[in-house]
């Protein structure tokens, strides 16, 4: 009964017959997303404000004590919104969808639970790093073995720029899928320190990977991109549009001065999607490229603890590299901004790449 929901309408009545196309239903489940967000976001809101679920400031760093309070976990926001949605407009017997769906659900209640234990304690210290790392790691394992296990698939990789190199992985596309899925929900939940920030190149992945998905689904435009073809990956055209239309709605509410932040429950989520749906669609490699932001936060980190470690000394004034730009005087809102502006530029040169093989 529960697959039962609109896409069937299309075999039911002919009026329907626009919900068999996957641009349509990628545009309403976009535009279904968006409504809810607006509607839910006032009473979110004022549900978080009442139960005093406010963001701890950490004491380091750029004085950030003005949004001390501002309600967290406003990624509980994005998640409703783009599950609806995407129960609404999906074809829910395809595995893909249920994959993807799982990963972004099951990253969501971690970090729920990380920014649960920052609210309760009354600090920006969470679930230990190691614990955390340890889940993302057993769920993105899960992913891999899910889809290593499909008799139609193969472990051959998709290198941009070379349109014979095919390297194949074997069984270990397992722990390298792993690899590329929690990388990137980490990378997310780095960039996620200022109002907007992380919000703007997620949508950017987004609308990149729904190009990506809808082209890897379709035989022909496959054929003429000289990518690989997957049956049933155009579905996740629809995930990317509801989670553009969910990051709108919560941008609405995020954009600088915040009334809600997105706290661990939305970034991880997102980040764990984003990396599933690469790995989905056998574009891992053009990952890196879409999500450089990503990538440039999470190096930024990587980079300073292991200097710091071996050499005494820090390569950024702060890290992840948004507050090394802080620390330089850039206001919050130019970082923010030239932020998305390169993310747009790494999205069209994703893209670009399709072709220069």
């Amino acid at each position: 009964m529960f697959y039962h929901l609109l896409y069937p309408l299309a075999s039911e009545i002919g009026a329907f017959n626009v919900f068999r196309y996957i641009t349509f239903r990628t545009g309403a489940a976009t535009l279904t997303a968006l409504f809810i967000s607006f509607m839910v976001g006032p009473p979110l809101i004022r549900a978080l404000e009442r139960l005093r679920v406010g963001q701890p400031i950490r004491e380091i760093g750029p004085d950030h004590k003005a949004k001390e309070g501002t309600p967290t976990m406003g990624g509980l926001l994005i998640l409703l919104s783009l599950l609806v949605s995407v129960f609404l407009w999906s074809n829910l017997d395809n595995r893909f969808v249920w994959i993807v769906v799982g990963i972004t659900a099951g990253y969501g209640i971690l970090g729920f639970l990380d920014d649960y234990s920052k609210v309760k304690r009354g600090n920006s210290a969470g679930i230990s790093a190691r614990m955390k790392l340890l889940w993302q790691t057993l769920l993105a394992l899960g992913v891999g073995i899910a889809i290593y296990s499909d008799p139609s698939f193969d472990a051959e990789l998709s290198v941009p720029f070379f349109k014979n190199f095919t390297p194949h992985l074997g069984v270990l596309y397992v722990p390298f899928a792993a690899f590329v899925i929690v990388a990137t929900s980490n990378g997310v939940n780095l960039t996620d320190g200022l109002d907007g920030l992380a919000i703007g190149p997620v949508m950017i992945a987004a609308g990149t990977f729904l190009l990506l998905a809808y082209a890897a689904g379709h035989v022909g435009i496959a054929d003429y991109l000289a990518i690989k073809y997957v049956s049933g990956a155009g579905h996740l055209a629809i995930f990317c549009g509801a989670l553009i239309g969910g990051g709108l709605g919560f941008l609405w509410f995020n954009a600088s001065p915040a009334q809600l932040f997105m706290g661990d429950v939305g970034s991880l989520a997102m980040g764990g999607a984003l990396g599933t749906i690469a790995v989905l669609i056998r574009q891992e490699f053009l990952l890196p490229i879409v999500g450089g932001i990503f990538v440039a936060e999470l190096l930024s980190v990587i980079i300073q603890v292991v200097s710091f470690r071996f050499t005494g000394r820090r390569v950024f004034l702060m890290a992840p590299i948004h507050h090394h730009f802080e620390k330089l005087g850039w206001a919050e809102q130019k970082i923010v901004v030239r932020f998305w502006i390169v993310s747009a530029i790494l999205g069209l040169v994703a893209l670009s790449t399709l072709k220069l093989r």
